[in-house]
């Protein structure tokens, strides 16, 4: 893909429902957002969505399979690929992809960081007794904010959402990404939950969750807040998430990817030490990155619900060793296509205003809640 263009991909039903039957990845739901290419196994039985980028087929998450199948789909897609004179990388894969590719000395892993999981039924056990927590959704009910859960039908045609969603983009400090983070979901809610924050009438946020068939569970996928909401909308808008699903029986829940989140379950062994300048690149968007991605204050949050575990989640590619043109590839794939047009631009646009008011631009960046997620 190339200037920002996302190709249409249309979807005859049958990547909806291997999904639906055999979805184990959290992001399994998401190969199904605009933009995602489907590849499908000749046995009919696997779908992988993807977007290429830079040479490479850039997979979403995982094959969606079923598990006695993984090996042989990566197989059968990876050979496509290079017949096509493609490399191929997984962004996002997590245990059973891992567990499968581990022995392989043709593929190469990386830790791209952590996502916190809970048993559902345990939510109220866990986080309703931290006081932060507590103390957030009450200070949203006081400021008269009021979560509804609402049916994808009437919140794909409530213009409110798209207002507020439209608000959220604008405080961002890069342009719309795509693929794994797509943030035009709200046309296509067809099997997610979507529950909304109001106050006084007004939509001043809301959050999204796509289901995880294979583990009966759901990820909540998009954290959207309202400039104007009050401090504790986005803690009461989870909680109340959380505690819809765990009524109705999930035995899994997650917030998604915490990018460079520490996580010590990881299994050392099987990854391959990344090379210097891997690991400078990691440090360098973590120590310095804020003004793009606010790291550690997405860390921060998911933190204070109290995971039950931390886990991990990987960069596998089809080479011995992660190179730079994967790193660039993935960049890609979340950019449209011109990662360095995208970050230059980001830049400039948070240079100008701390150029004209030094001490407002700072103050700005302190006053951001600590732990909005991005």
């Amino acid at each position: 893909m190339t200037g920002g263009a996302r190709p249409h991909v249309s979807n005859d039903g049958r990547a909806r429902a291997l999904v639906l039957a055999h979805g184990w990845n959290a992001t399994a739901y998401q190969i199904l957002n605009p933009g995602i290419e489907h590849w499908f196994a000749s046995a009919g039985d696997a779908v992988i969505g993807y977007v290429r980028a830079g040479g490479f087929r850039v997979v979403a998450g995982a094959p969606v399979c079923p598990a006695g199948r993984m090996a042989a789909v990566v197989k059968e897609f990876e050979r496509e690929a290079h017949r096509a004179r493609e490399r191929v990388c997984y962004f996002g894969a997590e245990a059973r992809l891992e567990a499968t590719l581990a022995g392989s000395p043709d593929h190469s892993f990386v830790l791209l960081g952590a996502q916190p999981a809970w048993d559902p039924a345990r939510w109220v056990e866990r986080t309703g007794t931290r006081p932060t927590v507590r103390f957030q959704i009450r200070r949203a009910a006081r400021k008269g904010v009021v979560i509804s859960e609402v049916a994808p039908a009437a919140a794909s045609s409530d213009p409110s959402l798209r207002e507020c969603l439209t608000a959220w983009l604008a405080t961002r400090g890069l342009s719309p990404l795509h693929f794994l983070v797509e943030p035009d979901t709200l046309a296509t809610l067809t099997d997610r939950r979507i529950f909304v924050a109001h106050r006084a009438g007004r939509t001043i946020g809301f959050v999204v969750a796509s289901i995880v068939p294979a583990r009966r569970g759901w990820l909540v996928e998009q954290f959207i807040r309202h400039p104007d909401a009050p401090n504790g909308t986005m803690e009461a808008l989870i909680d109340a998430a959380v505690r819809a699903v765990a009524d109705d029986g999930a035995a899994y829940v997650t917030l998604g990817l915490s990018p460079l989140a520490p996580c010590p379950r990881a299994d050392p062994p099987r990854q391959s030490g990344p090379s210097w300048w891997l690991r400078s690149l990691f440090y360098l968007m973590r120590r310095f990155g804020r003004r793009f991605y606010d790291f550690r204050g997405l860390e921060r949050f998911k933190s204070k619900f109290a995971p039950m575990r931390w886990e991990p989640v990987y960069l596998i590619t089809d080479q011995r060793r992660i190179t730079l043109s994967a790193m660039y590839a993935v960049a890609a794939a979340f950019t449209g296509g011109a990662p360095l047009r995208a970050f230059a631009r980001a830049s400039l646009a948070s240079l100008i205003p701390s150029c004209r008011q030094p001490g407002a631009a700072r103050a700005r960046v302190r006053s951001r809640p600590a732990g909005a997620p991005s």
